[in-house]
């Protein structure tokens, strides 16, 4: 910034349009990448509630979905700060819960521990009930799961 000079207000504006053109990127990055990519058609059949609909109704689903996993991520980057510094506080407790998860897991997938939570469900996707709210509910479940996947972009477009 000290090399600007006079023109400060100027290069201010350039480094912003900078950081709009990275985290542009970056989202385009994470839209084609292997963990995401694969499951657009998923996401469009789910728009459409599983059916060829109206353009209104796709859009509006579409809509809900984004609404959803942007309510999430704008948490994440408005919580990170205060997470972080409670986290670091209780680090030693934490380790301990989340390595008894861990061996939880573990024993679940060896076998070990038989549970039916982790089985699905059998029943039919009801299409009458996919509307908007369902959509962010998509959208937010979406943005927990995929959150590994993206993470690094995130991170780094939370930094700028």
């Amino acid at each position: 910034m000290a090399a600007c000079g006079m023109m400060g207000r100027v290069c201010k504006r350039k480094e912003g349009g900078v950081q709009f053109l990275v985290s542009f990127l970056e989202g385009i990055i994470t839209f084609v990448s292997p963990c995401l990519l694969p499951m657009i058609p998923i996401y469009v059949t789910y728009f459409a509630a599983g059916d060829e609909q109206r353009a209104p109704v796709v859009l509006r689903n579409a809509l809900g979905f984004v609404l959803g996993f942007t309510i999430v991520f704008v948490a994440m980057g408005a919580l990170a700060g205060t997470v972080g510094s409670l986290l670091v506080a209780h680090r030693a407790i934490l380790n301990i819960i989340c390595g008894a998860v861990v061996i939880f897991f573990g024993l679940y997938f060896l076998g070990y521990i038989k549970l039916d939570l982790f089985r699905g469900m059998d029943a039919p996707l009801d299409e009458r009930h996919l509307g908007f709210f369902s959509s962010v509910l998509f959208g937010i479940v979406f943005s927990i799961g995929w959150t590994p996947c993206v993470g690094a972009f995130l991170g780094s477009a939370l930094a700028l």
